[in-house]
């Protein structure tokens, strides 16, 4: 009777110990305090979420603050997916918006189905239509898995809490709603292969949503038969910039070679150059971030760049 009943305790504390060790690991393997956490996949996921949401998509250009007594307006440390970033008419808006908090403590309580309606439908969790400064017309042509990952990372950030206004239109958000509709498709859409450089550049190109900047809008909308002809005007509090031409005509980049190109990206984002006062040869364009893509990428954007229809119209940064 003593060896049934050791048996049996022998057997009960087995289990107690497997069970314990098996929920406490898988506790940590899904814990989002941080990347270290996560499975090798899943660390994987987190970090290339961790590279699109930095420095092909620039989320954290728009939704941190940004510091613009320095070279493009770099993040403030400490302040990253706390929100609060005003854009209003200085950039040809009709009035103003905000970019949201999307830290834990402005998204925590979104569904990954809610994140990813808002990022590429331009839908918020409560119905509401995004202002289409948000490029969700871009990013609807994203690849499922991309999005995924970008969601996993912005679940790690440290959450800050910061209530940010309300926006204040000159007119109603259905008269700013663009008229292409974005892609219900989703899971339909490929990510190139990388080895397809044209391909892969055009799918990194919208990412990035360069199109919203170097495209001329005419009323806020956009001029498609001007596509990355530039030409808007955006102005600061210190600094006025024209948006320049990237279209392969001479009088755009098309006098630049890949070296030269991937040289401007490089130079633009080095320390020492972005942590300058740069006085009035300022930039709205995140060079801080753009610049550290990874070269292939670069590379890739600049042979897509070369097939799109080259434009005339020389266009001065800071004005002729």
């Amino acid at each position: 009777m003593k060896k049934l009943l050791l048996l049996f305790s022998t057997v009960v504390i087995s289990i107690f110990f497997f069970y314990s060790c098996d929920h406490s690991s898988r506790s940590a393997r899904t814990s989002l305090a941080g990347i270290g956490s996560f499975r090798p996949k899943e660390t994987a996921s987190v970090e290339r979420g961790k590279y699109l949401a930095w420095q092909v998509m620039a989320c954290m250009d728009c939704h941190s603050k940004r510091d613009f007594s320095k070279f493009s307006g770099p993040v403030v440390p400490g302040t990253e997916g706390m929100g609060g970033e005003k854009f209003g008419p200085e950039l040809g808006l009709p009035g103003t918006v905000y970019g949201r908090n999307i830290t834990p403590a402005g998204i925590g309580n979104w569904t990954d189905d809610e994140l990813i309606r808002a990022i590429t439908m331009g839908i918020s969790k409560n119905g509401d239509t995004l202002f289409p400064l948000m490029p969700y017309l871009a990013y609807s042509k994203m690849n499922r898995q991309d999005l995924t990952d970008i969601i996993k990372y912005i679940r790690t950030l440290k959450p800050i809490e910061n209530k940010v206004p309300a926006r204040e239109l000159f007119m109603p958000i259905a008269m700013a709603v663009p008229t292409q509709q974005p892609n219900p498709y989703l899971d339909k859409n490929q990510k190139p292969d990388i080895k397809d450089k044209i391909k892969y550049g055009e799918y990194l190109f919208s990412m990035a949503s360069c199109s919203d900047c170097h495209t001329p809008r005419n009323r806020g909308v956009p001029d498609f038969t001007r596509f990355a002809g530039g030409g808007n005007i955006f102005k600061h509090e210190k600094f006025t910039v024209h948006i320049p031409n990237i279209t392969p005509d001479t009088s755009g980049i098309g006098l630049w070679t890949e070296k030269m190109f991937l040289q401007k990206f490089r130079a633009n984002a080095a320390d020492d150059y972005v942590n300058r006062d740069p006085a009035t040869f300022n930039s709205y364009m995140p060079w801080s971030l753009f610049g550290k893509m990874k070269e292939e990428d670069l590379k890739a954007i600049y042979a897509y760049l070369r097939t799109i229809k080259p434009l005339q119209g020389r266009v001065y940064p800071w004005g002729s």
